[in-house]
């Protein structure tokens, strides 16, 4: 059902909004309105902008909260928001300048690793570097070249007497080594080297020794490095286990004042002459959890609250906010699906509960099946609280009870014996059954159509509609003259039958002129020429009554699926060869599964497509707008 709503004005100094907010309305559900586009163009009345003091520091709160666990049972005691965000902040930069120390620490790390990868290979060169630096007349390189050309490069060498290859280490792809060569020759030989692809490398400035030494002091200093990167971790680990219970509380209360603030922007702000700033607040809450809030304030000089009747011409509509029973809620997944309910307009979760699952039951009647989706469906909608799963197992009961109906176990029809009938022994009489099934649902739509319109107080919809009182006149009257022919009765008089027929297609035909003569909307007729509304209107007619019929015959599928459920059972039967006696039960395991995944799949898209079209269409609107708490009720 749709939950009655009371629309709140609530006022009281500017300065108190936040106190207001976590002390009362933290405590209910409320969907707040835009105060200035529900106030209009009064005078002396402006936007709450204020910029949120709260964030910053809330979202440093945010990163320190990643290294806090909250325990449960554990109780956070209220904090004020100043004190809040000085603890925050000290916190917070505290461990900023720790973790700007391990980035650095981490930084030189990898570069002490990249210059060790580099001087791995050159650590069998017994000779300091900078001390060949200080060669006056010969001029060195390290480098490395492809294992084949240094192959080539060797025979090179012995023809060529100004230059000398040392090679230090070696691999599948690369040699690496030092070459020397006179100043005088550098410039050719370089190019020489160049020629046969060798790759220079270069070391830093801060080399000191041999490259063993200068590998064994880089991994000395990593070491270093990560001990003291382990010792800060230590020291910001115990910083905040010191004051986490603090830290915890500093970041909830400053999360709910950084959450209350955005309510600025929905509020709206006045100035009186001798007592200040007020806000201004609009909200709709539940007529229960209006008066509870009604008696909280009672006593508290600095609210005031008004609730505003839901006669008067509101400027904005109330949302809709939907209160089942909880095995009713899966199904409100299908109504939000169409569209909520209007504020005034009947909640249809209860008929979709009822008609879904019952129609799913009579196209897919099976015991064991049926058993299946009770028992999946159920642990599914309790792990993952899928609400399709819930849907799931609530049709699943009803197709064991039309399992037992049909006496149909697995697919097997000889196990338990039918307590109704096995829908293949009377095809026709199964699908005409459908019909009759269908014609009932359509008259129930009808029917809850006249209430909708009653509650809208849409007299035109309710007397002339094609789903209002005349159509279902005239969709009851031929229903009732089918069921009699069908019977072998005697039909009622021409008479009756011109007069309760003629009428109510009369009206339909005349809704527009007629909806507007009951409901007092000015010119009986429509700006343009009477003719083409009258050829439209005939149109418009011709549709409606082959909609009924269409409408109707539609329901056909639900007879149509439970002799294609017992078919295709009946087929995997004989893939499996029951008639032999010794079937195959891997096949007929298999068969099962397929169907009820298959099958299931369909017969749950088609009976869905039945409760929007043939049904919902006829009643139901669904233009309501969500209501939107702004905090979820603390239980």
């Amino acid at each position: 059902m749709v939950e009655k709503m009371k629309l709140l004005h609530i006022t009281g100094p500017k300065h108190d909004i936040d106190r207001v907010m976590k002390q009362y309305l933290k405590k209910y559900e409320i969907h707040f309105e835009n105060a200035m586009s529900s106030l209009g163009s009064i005078t002396n009345v402006r936007p709450f902008m204020e910029t949120n003091i709260y964030k910053d520091v809330y979202q440093n709160g945010e990163e320190l909260l990643k290294y806090l666990d909250f325990q449960d049972g554990e109780s956070l005691d209220e904090m004020a928001p100043k004190a809040a965000q000085e603890l925050i902040q000290d916190s917070y930069e505290h461990t900023k300048m720790i973790q700007g120390r391990q980035r650095e620490l981490a930084q030189k790390n990898q570069e002490l690793k990249d210059f060790m990868e580099e001087l791995s290979s050159f650590r069998n060169l017994d000779f300091e570097f900078k001390k060949m630096l200080d060669f006056r007349f010969i001029k060195f390189r390290i480098g490395r070249i492809p294992i084949d050309d240094y192959h080539k490069l060797e025979k090179y060498i012995q023809e060529v007497a100004y230059t000398l290859f040392y090679e230090c280490d070696s691999d599948e792809e690369y040699v690496w080594g030092v070459y020397f060569v006179p100043y005088m020759h550098a410039v050719e030989i370089d190019a020489m080297y160049l020629s046969f692809h060798f790759e220079q490398l270069y070391m830093p400035d801060s080399f000191e020794g041999t490259p063993e030494e200068a590998y064994q002091a880089a991994l000395k200093e990593i070491t270093s490095n990560e001990e003291e990167n382990t010792r800060l971790s230590e020291q910001m680990h115990d910083l905040l286990k010191e004051n986490r219970l603090e830290l915890l509380s500093a970041c909830q209360s400053l999360k709910d004042y950084c959450e209350n603030f955005d309510i600025r922007k929905l509020a709206a702000c006045t100035r009186t002459e001798n007592d200040g700033e007020y806000y201004i607040l609009y909200g709709w809450m539940s007529r229960k959890d209006a008066k509870a809030f009604q008696k909280e304030i009672a006593e508290d000089e600095a609210v005031h609250c008004i609730e505003e009747a839901m006669e008067e011409n509101l400027a904005t509509s109330p949302p809709t906010k939907l209160r089942n029973p909880k095995i009713l809620k899966p199904f409100e997944m299908f109504v939000e699906m169409y569209g909520l309910p209007a504020y005034n307009e009947m909640d249809p979760t209860l008929f979709v509960a009822l008609t879904y699952t019952f129609m799913f039951g009579i196209m897919f009647g099976d015991v064991g099946q049926g058993l299946f989706l009770v028992v999946g469906g159920f642990l599914l909608y309790k792990v993952k609280q899928m609400r399709l799963a819930g849907i799931i197992a609530l049709a699943g009961i009803w197709s064991t009870v039309f399992g037992f109906l049909y006496g149909s176990f697995f697919g097997f029809e000889e196990l338990i014996p039918a307590l109704w009938r096995r829908p293949m022994d009377n095809i026709m009489g199964t699908l005409m059954m459908a019909i009759a099934f269908g014609g009932i649902l359509i008259i129930l739509a009808m029917v809850l159509n006249v209430i909708n319109a009653v509650r809208a107080r849409e007299y035109g919809r309710l007397i002339f509609g094609q789903s209002g009182l005349a159509g279902l006149m005239c969709y009851g009257f031929t229903a009732l003259c089918i069921l009699l022919f069908a019977t072998g009765n005697p039909l009622p008089a021409a008479v009756i039958m011109a007069v309760m027929l003629g009428l109510p297609l009369l009206a339909i035909l005349l809704k527009e002129p007629l909806a507007r003569l009951v409901e007092k909307k000015g010119h009986l007729f429509p700006e343009g020429s009477k003719v083409m509304f009258f050829v439209e209107a005939l149109v418009e007619l011709f549709d409606v009554v082959l909609s009924y019929a269409t409408n109707t015959i539609s329901f056909v599928r639900v007879g149509a699926f439970a002799l294609s459920h017992a078919g295709m059972m009946g087929v995997v039967m004989t893939l499996a060869g029951l008639e032999k006696g010794s079937p195959n039960w891997i096949i007929i395991i298999l068969g099962n599964i397929l169907v009820t995944g298959l099958e299931g799949l369909v017969v749950g898209i088609q009976v869905l497509r039945l409760e929007y079209y043939e049904m919902f269409s006829r009643f139901y609107k669904g233009s309501g707008k969500p209501f939107v708490a702004f905090n979820k009720k603390e239980n």
